[in-house]
């Protein structure tokens, strides 16, 4: 197995398009060609994790944090990112960052959150724009079908949870093959005219490529007549943070004391109590409060997530409960969702959980 198929699979789950533009998610260092030995799932690719890699045999390290999110003008072992880079290069160690693709995912990091809570109507707290297209595309009625199952198996005709989407219209096509053509139908020279069907499917915008070739392998002629077609619309799974709801309304201490149990926090940092009961719960794995805003006009009842300043506390203007539980603790079930995806995938060679904490926060509770 080449590093390549299993990075394949992980861009599968969380496309590199779904990344924020200051990301630096994707292969960092490493050649995808070599063979996979062993994969390590982890937080961070610090350079003590890149050494579990090596003790264990693994030359694939998956992190959730980038080791490099700037460029680097020297590599000198001066500071840690260095040290990893030199750690991970000198060892033959493969990094591959999945970060704020699979934050933008409904079922990603948030996702792995909102388990622990047992939160249900989930939806995006922020959708993510310019991630849906458009195919249309003119076909003959007889071979409508063949080409919009095509199309499906590649991906396209997802609306929420429905699958095989399409519209679709029967007119008259008009055409007239020139010299050195092969058409499907008619005569070169001669004006011809078709029965077809106009097929309309939406699609996420990175499976572009791969629809077309397909629309185009399961269509009959030899020039194929389509458009595609950028869309506003938002992609309903693909955005920053989530909300949903308990499965029962719950008093506010009782609340706060199941987010420490289930992220086994030693504190949390919140807003005063003005909510006595939740029901409506939103979160954001890391640092979230850009969408303090957002789930207060979601009508969130609680909203937790990590790295809350003192001032962006205000901002929950006394009408919901705002948690700060800690980025690495927020984040910290994230490493169960990758090493679970990989290991399904691939059994014929070792995927582990790094048992290396690279929390950098520590709490004096003595």
């Amino acid at each position: 197995m080449k590093i390549r198929d299993i990075l394949q699979v992980l861009d599968e789950l969380a496309p590199s398009s779904y990344q924020e533009s200051y990301d630096n998610a994707g292969l960092i260092t490493g050649d995808s060609t070599h063979e996979c030995r062993g994969i390590i799932c982890t937080l961070d690719a610090t350079e003590e994790v890149l050494l579990e890699a090596k003790e264990k045999g693994c030359n694939l390290v998956v992190a959730h944090h980038p080791i490099i999110f700037s460029g680097l003008k020297k590599i000198t072992g001066k500071n840690y990112v260095e040290r990893a880079v030199i750690t991970a290069i000198k060892n033959d160690i493969a990094i591959y960052a999945i970060h704020t693709n699979l934050d933008n995912l409904l079922t990603g990091v948030n996702g792995k959150m909102a388990d622990k809570l047992n939160l249900q109507n989930r939806k995006v707290l922020l959708h993510k724009q310019n991630n849906l297209m458009k195919l249309v595309v003119f076909v003959p009625v007889s071979e409508a079908e063949q080409v919009r199952e095509a199309i499906f198996n590649a991906g396209g005709g997802m609306i929420g949870k429905y699958s095989e989407c399409s519209f679709n219209i029967r007119g008259k096509s008009t055409f007239t093959p020139g010299e050195g053509t092969n058409p499907h139908t008619g005569e070169v020279g001669k004006r011809e005219e078709n029965d077809e069907e106009k097929i309309e499917i939406i699609f996420p915008a990175h499976l572009k490529e791969k629809l077309i070739t397909a629309m185009s392998e399961a269509h009959p002629y030899e020039e194929v007549a389509y458009d595609i077609i950028a869309l506003n619309n938002y992609f309903q799974e693909v955005g920053s943070g989530l909300i949903g709801e308990l499965t029962e309304p719950m008093e506010i201490n009782h609340f706060l004391k199941l987010i420490k149990q289930q992220f086994g926090l030693h504190v949390i940092r919140h807003t005063p109590l003005v909510k006595k009961v939740v029901k409506k719960v939103a979160l954001c794995g890391g640092a979230g409060s850009f969408l303090i805003k957002n789930a207060l006009s979601a009508g969130a009842d609680a909203y937790i997530t990590g790295d809350i300043k003192y001032h962006e506390f205000f901002d929950a203007e006394s009408r919901m409960v705002l948690a700060d539980i800690g980025h690495w603790e927020s984040e910290q079930f994230t490493v169960d969702l990758l090493h679970d995806v990989l290991r399904s995938k691939f059994t014929t060679f070792a995927v582990l959980k790094s048992e290396v904490k690279t929390n950098p926060v520590n709490y004096f509770t003595d």
